[in-house]
């Protein structure tokens, strides 16, 4: 059975640096866009970042200039490199994986997967 398993995440102090990573185990499509979202108690889960299959990526202006995402397709793993952390950036970060596969050259979206969310937590 398909699963992302996350790692990385804690705690550091504003300024710091923490990096997430995220693997996709098990199944049998291809995995599509990879990124992470975040939820605080109480609000809507909201994108941090994305990478595209091809290595296009998206951001929430929010983490513009401080956080990196990159993508390693053989492994079908994904990290966050989070730099210059704020307090604002503490939330429980979820990884998210499309996946689907190429149907006559074009990518068909099968399902989706979310981790079990891991904890960042930025003091001032």
């Amino acid at each position: 059975q398909a699963h992302l398993v996350e790692s990385g995440g804690g705690s550091v102090e504003s300024g710091g640096s923490l990096t997430l990573s995220c693997a996709a185990t098990g199944g049998i499509f291809t995995i599509g866009t990879l990124g992470w979202y975040r939820q605080a108690p109480g609000k809507q889960r909201e994108l941090v970042a994305k990478i595209f299959r091809s290595g296009g990526t998206m951001y929430a202006d929010s983490v513009k200039g401080r956080f990196t995402i990159s993508r390693d397709n053989v492994k079908d793993t994904a990290y966050l490199q989070m730099n210059s952390l704020k307090p604002e950036d503490t939330d429980i970060y979820y990884c998210y994986a499309d996946r689907g596969e190429y149907y006559h050259g074009n990518w068909v979206s099968r399902d989706e997967l979310w981790g079990q969310g891991t904890q960042v937590t930025v003091s001032s």
